[in-house]
């Protein structure tokens, strides 16, 4: 391959290659990759996606040894897998990209049959934490991780033609139709069309549960690391917010047949049965919280008591120790919180079991970091833990449903 010319035959050869070596050692991303439409092109520095197409520069590309090439594939197939440039939102470019690389640099080096290109961004103790939870955390840093090429870019790149480039070439080795050309957003937080959003979750969902299929034939072909976030795609949690009100309200259908079409726009089929619901919320005041945290969470709690004023809701401060109850409505003010020493779940629940009285529906709600003494005794009442940014493993919850903590910019 000549530096200044480009034979788009000689990418098709080379990703051809790169496929093939997947398929020997890892079924699961050689089926990921049919679902992958690839263009070589000048206009990107080594590589880009906009979750639609990976983009690499040819003489980039072909300097790279086989290795860091099927390295650099993995790297932008899993950018496109996971939604990372659909999910940016409103986030600040430089640091979500470099925790969107946290994450898909873990998957690969757990991979172990490829290698990163030079300066691959690794934070090993991060790599199991979620692309929204890594960018909080990056963000609570005085001093940032630089991305060394910003490769998630939410339009695609305009086609050879329109740019008169003749070194432009494409390989379309795809073997399933994508989405049309869309606009992700942009960097001032525009919303994309939500029908395009909707198409791109479904072709890779389609994607993930095909190489399921696959590499279910080949036991521990897939590593542990790529599962929790891959299927977190097939899968979706929905935030927080809406799994608080979940608990917090009847439903005439149970959660899993709401339609997440409408969970963009924020709408729910949701009404409230029953004379009043007791809420129990516990926020940990050992220091691993921080005021912002805080500040999210007792607002939704007063957002919710506006819409619905038959909730009693009651409010614990928790260290080693608790304080309260304090009876939260929407004329009083909140207590400050009390604490600052260890973490220990137990307090609080002994507390609910002399509070509540039985006679209404209740649940218990906790934002914490997760790391303290649970109760041995599973608790009567559902309880719902709130987890912050780099909090216990949600496999590490012995009981109770988990959700994580995160911001919610605008898409």
């Amino acid at each position: 391959m000549v530096n200044d010319e480009f034979d788009p035959a000689e990418g098709e050869t080379l990703i051809s290659a790169t496929r093939l070596r997947l398929r020997k050692h890892a079924p699961f991303f050689a089926t990921l990759a049919l679902f992958a439409e690839v263009r070589f092109t000048q206009q990107v520095t080594m590589a880009a996606t906009d979750g639609c197409t990976l983009y690499f520069n040819p003489n980039a590309f072909n300097r790279l040894s086989p290795p860091q090439r099927d390295g650099l594939f993995l790297h932008e197939l899993l950018h496109a897998a996971l939604l990372h440039p659909m999910r940016r939102g409103s986030r600040l470019n430089e640091p979500y990209n470099v925790a969107a690389d946290i994450v898909v640099n873990g998957m690969i080096v757990a991979d172990g049959n490829t290698e990163l290109p030079d300066g691959g961004i690794r934070v090993p103790k991060w790599e199991h934490f979620s692309v929204e939870e890594i960018y909080e955390l990056l963000m609570q840093q005085k001093k940032q991780i630089q991305c060394p090429i910003s490769d998630l870019i939410q339009q695609p790149l305009p086609p050879p033609h329109s740019m008169g480039n003749p070194n432009d070439g494409k390989a379309n080795l795809s073997q399933k139709p994508l989405p049309p050309p869309h606009s992700m957003g942009n960097s001032n937080g525009g919303k994309a069309n939500l029908s395009q959003k909707i198409d791109l979750e479904a072709h890779w969902k389609q994607a993930i549960h095909q190489a399921q299929m696959v590499a279910s034939h080949q036991p521990g072909s897939i590593p542990v690391g790529v599962s929790r976030h891959l299927l977190a795609v097939a899968e979706p949690q929905i935030d927080w917010r809406t799994q608080l009100w979940r608990y917090l309200v009847r439903t005439p259908n149970d959660y899993s047949g709401f339609d997440r079409r409408f969970f963009y726009q924020g709408l729910y089929l949701d009404c409230l049965e029953g004379e009043s619901v007791e809420v129990f919320c516990c926020i940990d005041t050992s220091g691993s919280v921080g005021e912002e945290e805080l500040s999210i969470f007792l607002g939704e709690l007063k957002g919710i008591l506006s819409a619905y004023p038959m909730l009693k809701c009651w409010l614990w401060y928790a260290d080693a120790d608790c304080y309260g109850p304090y009876p939260l409505d929407l004329e009083g003010e909140i207590p400050p919180p009390e604490g600052g020493g260890g973490t220990d779940f137990r307090p609080f629940f002994d507390a609910i079991a002399t509070t509540w009285g039985g006679q209404n529906e209740a649940v218990c709600i906790y934002l914490t970091d997760g790391y303290g003494d649970f109760p041995e005794k599973i608790p009567q009442l559902p309880i719902l833990w709130v987890i912050i940014p780099g909090g216990l493993d949600t496999d590490e919850f012995p009981y109770g449903e988990v959700v994580r903590l995160q911001s919610n910019p605008v898409m």
